[in-house]
């Protein structure tokens, strides 16, 4: 058994370990309003999160090709194997920190400054390929800011048709309502989160040349589908906190609006093969549904730490894998 062969195994093994800690460091974006407002005890949103984040990674691989080719060209990548492994490294140490913290910081950002920091500090900054990076980074940027507007516009429109109805009765509906909405935005997570490991992985079969195309193997969807599927059935209490108290008090119609305007973006930008970060996109909705709801009802202090978290994940992540670039090629020449 080859060296190559074996360190393809352990790309394999830790690429799992990322989207395993992406589930439980991620569920709670998709779940935090539904339990925060009681709509679903927190055992049971736990596996209905499991199950949709499931079927969704097994839905679409789009995303997963963006991720394969269009931060870095698998084909001519100089050091790959190692250039990989210290991506998801550094993306695995980055997600574990601010889990710890309680911290929702984006494991998008996380993986693809991981992946450009590493390959820079192999081949340098032509290794690049810029076209496609910006338009992943213009994603990245633009996604949580439609969200706000679209989280802003969408509860308008609640406040308006419910504006007469009873306060407590439209409650309890949207309570029954949010069920569905959770279920839903952990599809989507799933459609997107997900395909981020399947990417990675792919990377890898084309570098050491076990693959000759982008083309996404089956076994590798469903490998990471299960990764991420258990690692949601963990969960992550702390940074559901985080989304679900500490932005605003969330009410049913409230969670509902934000399921919703987390939903409609992920999947958007999905269908048109491009990766976001969740947890932007869900916490920013949930700013934008608090906004149009009471301004002075969101705590703008715990946006503004999230909001800088998410400035500085992706030059750091970029500086740890670069870091564990060279640490790694000093004990894996050639690879």
């Amino acid at each position: 058994m080859d060296y190559i062969f074996i360190l393809t195994i352990a790309i394999v093994i830790l690429a799992l370990a990322f989207d395993f800690i992406n589930g439980f460091h991620d569920t709670a974006n998709a779940i935090a309003t539904s339990v925060s407002t009681k709509a679903l005890r927190p055992r049971h949103a736990i596996i209905l999160a499991a199950v949709m984040n499931f079927v969704g990674a097994m839905t679409f691989t789009g995303v997963a090709k963006t991720i394969t080719k269009d931060i870095v060209d698998p084909f001519t990548l100089q050091n790959g194997t190692v250039v990989i492994m210290a991506a998801l490294l550094s993306g695995i140490t980055w997600n574990l920190l601010t889990w710890y913290f309680g911290i929702p910081s984006s494991s998008s950002h996380t993986l693809i400054g991981s992946i450009a920091g590493a390959a820079i500090a192999s081949s340098g900054f032509s290794i690049i390929e810029y076209k496609g990076f910006l338009k992943i980074l213009q994603a990245l940027i633009f996604s949580p800011i439609l969200a706000f507007v679209v989280g802003y516009i969408v509860y308008s429109i609640f406040k308006f048709v419910f504006k007469d109805a009873n306060l407590t009765k439209t409650n309890r509906n949207f309570r029954m309502i949010q069920i569905g909405t959770a279920a839903l935005q952990s599809y989507t997570h799933g459609t997107n989160d997900a395909q981020k490991a399947m990417g990675i992985i792919t990377m890898a079969l084309i570098a050491n040349g076990y693959v000759q195309s982008s083309d996404i193997p089956f076994w590798v969807q469903l490998a990471c589908a299960t990764a991420m599927g258990l690692g949601t059935s963990i969960g992550g209490w702390k940074i559901i906190k985080t989304v679900g108290g500490k932005i605003m008090k969330i009410r049913p119609i409230n969670g509902v609006a934000a399921d919703l305007t987390g939903a409609m973006i992920i999947f958007g930008a999905t269908y048109i093969h491009l990766p976001v970060s969740t947890t932007h996109v869900i916490s920013s909705g949930i700013l934008g549904v608090g906004a149009s709801h009471r301004l002075k009802g969101v705590k703008w202090g715990t946006a503004q730490t999230m909001l800088l978290t998410w400035v500085i994940t992706l030059p750091i992540s970029a500086a740890i894998a670069a870091t564990f670039f060279y640490i790694l090629n000093a004990l894996l020449p050639n690879f």
